[in-house]
């Protein structure tokens, strides 16, 4: 009897390619497009772009002969992913919303829904991998390309769901995957990469958090606190960034270093190598353990943000559920509301929220 996987497909070439190699492999696929977003607009025929993604899924489905569902959780993705989102940028926190995609959607929401139905699997075009170890715990592991990696963006994934996972890219490089597509004629297999925020599409975030967040101006003040400039809203600049405000003097470049919530201003330094840019520590909460938490700090190693390189790193509990991360070297631009995700070796164990 064929296994049955229920296969996230969003009109890409990753998921395109993931739905062609796991009929390859024998396995009945269903695939599913997930309608989460209905607001943002095709530039060019200014219809929802939903529905222009999920025709190019149609068109991939029906090559492969494979049927096509579409679920609907636009009121849990307003819900728990873009309303979090809004209240903790509101905060001065600089949060990463395919994270909570990623638990509260794609691998909770949608792998209920594959139960509900029976599937025996679940499968993403994520560039991850999974290897199930003793008694049937899954590890997750990076994807094979150090360019694509996902796994970062997956470290809050449950034990059950990732069981139950398949990752059918996890192990070729973004250039495979497309030549792959070319071959068997897939029409997304010249398909522009997507980008931005999960299910939204690629808009300047500054824009869509004045949809719901006002503008609060403020200044813009050196270490020493002398008035260096402007800025439209706390909420608009990450930590670390050289844009998102204005400084009035030479001696730059500047960069974002510090978000004054009480006062409203922002503390700007000068070049990428100032100190102020750099923390040997941090305190890390809502820590999430794939399946256990390491037993040691031999190999462990944390990255704060999406491709940035992991450091060695040792952990050490603390107050109310929450660790002291210790840095071996410096880390860049760390900042509240970052995800925080720890790794040994190529195996992801989980990750939690910064919030100091």
């Amino acid at each position: 009897m064929k296994k049955t996987v229920l296969l996230g497909m969003s009109g890409g070439v990753d998921s395109s390619v993931s739905a062609a190699l796991l009929v390859k492999k024998g396995y009945q696929v269903i695939g599913a497009f997930i309608k989460n977003w209905s607001d943002s607009k095709d530039r060019w025929s200014g219809e929802c772009a939903w529905r222009g993604e999920r025709r190019d899924a149609m068109r991939v489905a029906a090559m492969l002969d494979i049927p096509l569902v579409t679920f609907d959780f636009e009121d849990l993705y307003r819900e728990r992913v873009i309303a979090p989102m809004f209240r903790a940028y509101a905060k001065g926190s600089t949060p990463n919303p395919d994270v909570l995609c990623n638990e509260v959607i794609k691998f909770g929401a949608f792998f209920s829904a594959a139960n509900e139905l029976g599937a025996t699997h679940i499968a993403t075009g994520h560039y991850a991998r999974v290897r199930h170890g003793k008694e049937g715990v899954a590890h997750l592991l990076r994807g094979r390309d150090p360019e694509k990696d996902q796994s970062y963006f997956l470290h809050r994934v449950s034990q059950a769901a990732l069981q139950k996972t398949l990752f059918p890219i996890g192990d070729l490089k973004k250039t495979e995957v497309r030549r792959i597509a070319k071959q068997l004629g897939l029409s997304t297999a010249e398909k522009a990469e997507s980008m931005g925020i999960c299910f939204i599409g690629k808009q300047p975030m500054t824009a869509f958090l004045r949809t719901r967040i006002p503008s609060k101006p403020g200044n813009v003040v050196d270490p020493n606190g002398t008035v260096i400039g402007s800025h439209d809203g706390l909420d608009g600049v990450t930590i670390g960034q050289r844009h998102g405000f204005r400084v009035t003097i030479g001696g730059g470049p500047w960069y974002a270093a510090a978000k004054e919530i009480d006062s409203g201003c922002l503390v700007a330094v000068p070049g990428h190598d100032h100190p102020m840019l750099y923390t040997t520590s941090a305190t890390i909460s809502d820590v999430h353990w794939i399946s256990t938490a390491p037993v040691t700090d031999r190999h462990l190693s944390v990255a704060v943000r999406y491709r940035q390189a992991d450091v060695p790193v040792s952990l050490k509990a603390g107050k109310r559920q929450t660790y002291q991360a210790t840095f071996q070297t410096p880390v860049f631009a760390v900042a509240p509301g970052q995800s925080a995700v720890f790794y040994q070796n190529e195996e992801c164990l989980g990750g939690g929220l910064i919030i100091s």
